[in-house]
């Protein structure tokens, strides 16, 4: 470090394929970047002492110009950062997309990350002087893989909240499996724990990706999330899953694995799987109920299929509602005479 970037001019830099062209390192840009710029003949790649030279560059070149230029362009990726940071807050907050199917600088809708961007260039000076078409072509923050780290340290910063939040206390877990669109076999688990007010929180913590549903399979990828995020399994006083095999089962089931491990981990059978199964359960043995199910899905497909037909279905039940609130305002009317009427018999 103190004998400053590594800067071999004379050195052999390899080609490589970048998209459908071949490109190098230019050993002309240690001359623009001599502050920062070096060279690992080692590794053949390029890095930037920009860190070192931030707290040293004032003394070693003996002057303040390079200080400031560089304090300047430190302080302007910071403001972007910000800017891209916000943005994937607000979207992220209310469960929003980010991508659009045309990106490009003349697209009429690129994608909400970039709208929401745009939409804070445009109200404030400080950002626009240093973003988007003001930032350097290879530092706009914008790129999906920049847009993906913010969106993972926002769930890593958020998940330590809740891990924080739990602390040494007591906690169940919610566990439930499915397979995505991707054919992916995928595990979310949920905490459920009481924090220092008294209340009770439920925090979904993360999917888990699973090779397979056996109870096995899930208690490792249970305990690896322990692993992660240093939560014990002596402090697990509940267990709730649905009431598959491979989850209640009474020797091999996921259950029986963790009482094995904790005793004190209470078996509850999820009772959103328990009224699901109750309402699969009743229409079978009833027939009336089996026909009200059959009649609304038949009507949901019908009516469903036509936007005419939608409309007159509303016609008809604003007909009926309006019907409905006049016989309830004669009913009404009818009660305040009977009313009157006894009272003036009564004096």
């Amino acid at each position: 470090m103190l004998k400053g970037p590594c800067q071999p001019g004379d050195h052999d830099f390899p080609k490589r394929q970048f998209g459908v062209t071949i490109r190098r390192f230019n050993p002309s840009w240690f001359k623009e970047f001599s502050s920062w710029l070096e060279y690992s003949i080692e590794k053949d790649a390029a890095y930037c002492l920009y860190c070192y030279l931030f707290k040293t560059s004032s003394e070693k070149q003996g002057g303040g110009e390079s200080f400031v230029g560089e304090e300047q362009a430190r302080s302007a990726y910071v403001t972007r950062l910000n800017a891209s940071i916000d943005c994937v807050r607000v979207l992220l907050r209310q469960g929003l997309s980010f991508r659009g199917h045309d990106e490009s600088e003349d697209s009429l809708n690129p994608g909400k990350f970039l709208v929401q961007l745009q939409f804070l260039v445009a109200h404030n000076e400080a950002i626009n002087a240093v973003t988007l078409g003001n930032a350097p072509h290879n530092c706009k923050l914008t790129s999906p893989d920049v847009q993906k780290d913010i969106v993972n340290a926002c769930a890593i910063e958020t998940i330590n909240v809740i891990i924080k939040d739990v602390g040494d206390s007591l906690f169940s877990i919610l566990v439930d499996e499915s397979r995505d669109v991707s054919m992916k076999e995928k595990m979310s688990i949920v905490l459920r724990y009481v924090d220092n007010s008294g209340y009770v929180n439920e925090r979904f913590i993360g999917i888990e990706h699973v090779t397979s549903t056996t109870a096995l399979s899930l208690k490792t990828a249970i305990d690896k999330v322990f692993s992660r995020y240093n939560l014990s399994m002596s402090r697990l006083r509940g267990q709730g899953y649905d009431g598959a095999s491979n989850m209640q089962g009474k020797f091999n089931g996921l259950k029986t694995l963790i009482l094995k491990e904790s005793p004190c981990a209470f078996y509850i059978h999820c009772f959103a799987h328990q009224l699901q199964l109750a309402l699969v359960a009743v229409p079978k043995k009833n027939i009336p109920i089996t026909n009200f199910f059959r009649v609304v899905g038949d009507v949901i497909n019908t009516v469903g299929a036509s936007s005419k037909r939608c409309d007159l279905l509303r016609e008809k039940q604003l007909d009926f509602i309006v019907e409905a609130l006049e016989k309830m305002y004669l009913q009404r009317l009818l009660k305040m005479n009977l009313v009157l009427m006894i009272k003036d018999l009564m004096q």
